[in-house]
């Protein structure tokens, strides 16, 4: 089964290396790495599944329009008229944020060691303000760099950061020697906070992830178990309705759905399995048996990348989530 990732790798290798340029610098660094990696992969496509490619892009195409250029104004004028002006401007600044934050991405092109060098020496409430405007899993592995007790210490201070105001940022400008770039007085930046924390501890992995949750219980129990109310696990799947389990399972490889559930619960398999045909969770059945013991930290590796799937189709709205102790939250 071809991924998205793996149609977009073919499609950009087909319109050679010039058109392919330009459409790379409109995506994010993270989308160029993968894309990037998987040209790497690409051996012996045949024309059916190159013409497959290009179906799939016309489909998608022929559905865009020019709604949503240069539309801010519009996007910020219908969001107050219909959330109120509190929770548009709260809204606005968590979909908006990179505007006074342009100088960070910088470092998301960065391998972690380096931006993990760069920081190691500077106070921990300035390292949990830069990894905050960072993805989840590019902070978790620049916090794995660092002491257990400046690991420690970071944590703490991102799990109870409420805000960055501009003149923070423009302090943090001078000393990442303008990586990062202040906003407007008395507008706050993206935020911190125990979802913040939750969502990084949830690419840190088993060992460090329960270390570091315990020096946080040690210091307050209430704000640790807020974290992990917060936290998104692989058993927490088993909250997903079946439509969205289906979605997931059309952009997981094989492989790496078996490894991820030989660590898994029997109820969780059973989840997985009856949202397959058949002859397909017959076949996952007997190659799960048949599969030889695994590392817990390469079952803990695939799980989260299954996770980043589903975080995805839930930023896209496609997969409703829940985390231990809330509600289901539509999205």
């Amino acid at each position: 089964m071809v991924d998205g990732v793996e149609k977009s790798a073919i499609f950009l290798m087909t319109l050679g290396e010039n058109e392919a340029a330009q459409v790379l610098k409109y995506l994010e660094p993270k989308e160029v790495q993968k894309i990037s990696a998987a040209m790497m992969t690409l051996k012996n496509l045949n024309r059916d599944e190159i013409a497959g490619v290009f179906r799939d892009f016309i489909v998608s195409a022929s559905s865009k329009t020019t709604i949503g250029m240069d539309s801010n104004d519009y996007i910020r004028s219908m969001l107050t008229k219909a959330l109120g002006d509190d929770k548009a401007k709260g809204l606005l600044d968590r979909i908006m944020h990179n505007s006074d934050t342009s100088g960070i991405e910088g470092l998301k092109w960065m391998d972690p060691g380096a931006v993990a060098e760069m920081i190691s020496n500077e106070h921990p409430q300035i390292i949990a303000t830069i990894l905050v405007h960072l993805d989840p899993d590019q902070a978790a592995d620049i916090l794995k760099m660092f002491t257990e007790r400046t690991r420690n210490d970071v944590l703490l201070r991102i799990s109870t950061l409420d805000g960055v105001q501009p003149v923070a940022l423009r302090e943090l400008n001078d000393v990442l020697g303008k990586l990062m770039a202040g906003g407007d007085t008395g507008k706050k930046s993206l935020q911190g906070g125990v979802g913040a924390a939750a969502e990084i501890l949830n690419f840190m992995g088993g060992t460090l992830e329960a270390e570091m949750m315990e020096n946080v219980r040690n210091f307050d129990p209430d704000l640790a178990q807020q974290i992990e109310d917060k936290m998104f696990v692989f058993e927490n799947l088993l909250d997903v309705d079946d439509r969205g389990i289906q979605l997931v399972l059309r952009e997981v490889q094989s492989e790496s759905l078996i490894v991820a559930l030989k660590g898994a619960s029997e109820e969780m398999r059973e989840k997985i399995f009856k949202n397959m045909s058949k002859r397909a969770s017959e076949m996952m059945r007997e190659d799960l048996e048949a599969k030889g013991p695994v590392r817990l930290s390469e079952v803990e590796a695939n799980q989260k990348e299954i996770l980043k799937i589903v975080r995805r189709l839930s930023d896209e709205g496609l997969v409703a989530l829940s985390t231990k102790g809330t509600e289901d939250t539509y999205v």
